[in-house]
């Protein structure tokens, strides 16, 4: 009978799609000056999909562009700014990638490590047998076989001005996903929960709480003051409410997930403005800040050592064909004539994206306040 209803529910779901659909412009082929860009981003955000958003481009150590477009929020009408502050989600993960290269530059871990050395709890299977000698490397490449999380981390949320113990939340879930897709180096699955555990190895070998060494460690030093893994006063002001369209992938699966009561603020039209949330694993996808910061975070990767040595930089942005070569930290890449790296993040609320081509000392980075980010286009 829950099947069934489940079946049901679903087809209601695609059917008042077709008819509840937001149908945002679409992006442009090609455009040929600035204008037509910032034309179709207001066009975008008058459609609510998303409500809001702000753009950034860097050049080496200058922003050579940055705007706002839309709102960020349904009652107030409040404009986008640079300092409007936004879920990173999975963009976390680039941050938690740095941390572990400077922790191997402080001689506590190697990234050929294997995970156990410093996490004993970590106890992995593959075809009903023990594995051992996963590597932080094949973590943070997504080489590692370690499952995914999704759509269950949909409903890890809280709505507490708190910040959950890592190490502990990596014993809670890991058991439940302890069975790998394949035998570590031999192929590439994007997850979560491999940069979970990362967060957990960062505990064990700094002896800080994951979110305090990368404050200490990442934020401070790149001058990042209005991001962070709680609301901060100044961070407050500036708050984005996310918002979600009603008729999207993630809809008919939400009310399985999590309590849609303290989640949905209200509806405007076809879409759902939501409150303010905290994902209850932070080391994959708990930042929250401004677009700003993404640009200082940028600059960082892009010129000189601040938070990094060349070595380290590199060999996060290396790339090559076989599943070991991916990047680390950067879950996408492009090897034609205008190489770069990529990570973006979604989830309920925000959606990010964040770019570089390292060979012409160039970021962007789109960060908007719609679970779809889908009519955003970035092309070479």
């Amino acid at each position: 009978m829950k099947i069934f209803l489940i079946v049901f529910l679903v087809f209601v779901f695609v059917l008042s799609a077709v008819i509840l659909a937001v149908q945002p412009p679409k992006p442009p082929k090609s455009v040929s000056s600035l204008s037509e860009v910032e034309t179709h981003l207001t066009e975008l955000t008058h459609s609510n999909v998303p409500p809001g958003l702000s753009v950034i481009v860097v050049k080496n150590d200058e922003v050579v562009y940055a705007n706002s477009f839309g709102v960020t929020n349904g009652q107030t009408q409040a404009p986008a700014s640079m300092d409007t502050t936004y879920h990173w989600w999975s963009m976390t993960k680039v941050s938690t990638a740095i941390a572990i290269m400077q922790l191997q530059e402080q001689g506590v871990l190697s990234i050929d490590d294997p995970i156990e050395k410093h996490l004993p709890l970590f106890q992995v299977e593959y075809k009903g047998e023990p594995v051992q000698g996963i590597t932080i490397r094949q973590l943070l490449n997504h080489t590692s076989g370690v499952r995914d999380v999704v759509p269950a981390i949909i409903g890890w949320v809280h709505y507490e001005d708190e910040i959950y113990n890592q190490t502990e939340q990596v014993k809670k879930y890991l058991p439940e996903y302890s069975q790998l897709l394949f035998a570590p180096g031999s192929d590439f699955t994007y997850t979560n929960l491999g940069y979970m555990v990362l967060g957990a190895v960062i505990e064990a070998v700094s002896g800080q709480r994951y979110e305090e060494y990368i404050t200490e460690n990442i934020l401070t030093p790149a001058g990042m003051n209005n991001t962070g893994f709680l609301y901060s006063a100044d961070m407050a002001r500036h708050e984005a409410d996310g918002s979600h369209p009603i008729a999207h992938i993630f809809t008919p699966m939400l009310p399985f997930l999590l309590d849609l009561n303290p989640l949905v603020k209200e509806q405007q039209g076809k879409i759902l403005w939501l409150n303010r949330t905290y994902l209850d694993v932070t080391p994959s996808s708990g930042l929250i800040g401004s677009t700003h910061d993404v640009g200082l975070l940028m600059k960082s990767l892009l010129t000189g050592e601040m938070l990094l040595s060349l070595d380290s930089q590199a060999a996060m942005q290396s790339t090559g064909e076989l599943p070991g070569e991916r990047p680390l930290g950067w879950a996408e890449y492009h090897l034609g004539e205008r190489p770069y790296i990529q990570h973006i993040g979604g989830g309920p609320g925000f959606a990010t994206i964040m770019r570089l081509y390292p060979q012409e000392g160039l970021g962007i980075a789109i960060l908007a306040n719609s679970t779809s980010l889908e009519a955003v286009a970035l092309t070479d």
